[in-house]
């Protein structure tokens, strides 16, 4: 998905307006139309302001081959990053009690009526 893409779907998924997103990260309502549109491609700085302004990465953002960060969430990030700093033995608890919830939440979706 090309940043524009991102940018739009994004924006959407706040229920924002491109001029509320513009008035967010210091541009206007008609160059964000053009970043969505595919016309215009924001400059590092904007594309920074606009992944902190939507609580992403900014790998998320820019990637548009898919394969750099599959990670959304800036806060799920961080809490890998953390987990990752852990020594062996409590990253292994960590993951064990994550697996179990997991494995929790899609049996429930599994067996939640639709």
């Amino acid at each position: 998905m090309a940043i524009g893409d991102k940018i739009l779907a994004l924006r959407k998924e706040h229920g924002w307006s491109q001029q509320h997103l513009a008035k967010l990260v210091g541009t206007s309502g008609p160059i964000v139309g053009r970043y969505e549109r595919g016309e215009m491609v924001p400059s590092v700085e904007v594309a920074k302001k606009l992944a902190e302004t939507f609580g992403v990465t900014l790998d998320y953002l820019v990637d548009d081959t898919g394969s750099a960060a599959n990670i959304k969430d800036k806060s799920i990030l961080q809490r890998m990053m953390e987990i990752e700093a852990l020594d062996s033995e409590d990253k292994k608890t960590i993951v064990h009690v994550l697996d179990s919830l997991l494995r929790d939440a899609k049996a429930k979706k599994a067996y939640a009526p639709h």
